[in-house]
């Protein structure tokens, strides 16, 4: 099993909105980076969903549940999509500041690129965000 974080504006797509719709297609990455993540992305995997721009802090764990095909709203082949459904919120969130604060998390690519909006995390990073939501 592989782990990840997906960014998302919360005025585009929040949690909220993911968790009442249910599942969703991870779509309109324009990036060759986040693209290459989203083809690594394997059905089971787990996924943390991360509110950028204005909130800053992870929110939820989301899971993979459709591998990687074309993005419909693509005029161009080179993009995918994910499908994801919400599994379950963060008893607390986990902010920004936090994650940065912990030196375990120095170098996950939410401190180190902040602009890539779909990043793997090791196990233990995952784990780590997790303990911070039960540890506040």
């Amino acid at each position: 099993m592989n782990y990840w974080l997906v960014k998302s504006e919360p005025d585009a797509y929040s949690w909220e909105r993911f968790v009442k719709e249910g599942k969703t297609m991870w779509e309109g990455v324009r990036n060759y980076q986040a693209r290459n993540n989203l083809k690594e992305m394997k059905k089971g995997d787990l996924v943390l969903f991360y509110h950028s721009v204005s909130a800053k802090e992870v929110m939820g764990i989301a899971k993979v549940v459709k591998e990687y095909y074309p993005d419909p709203t693509a005029n161009d082949d080179r993009w995918v999509v994910v499908g994801l459904v919400p599994v379950d919120a963060l008893s607390k969130t986990v902010k920004l500041e936090q994650i940065k604060k912990d030196d375990r998390l120095e170098n996950i690519a939410l401190v180190k690129q902040s602009r890539l909006s779909v990043m793997p995390l090791k196990k233990d990073e995952f784990d780590i965000i997790l303990q911070l939501s039960e540890d506040q």
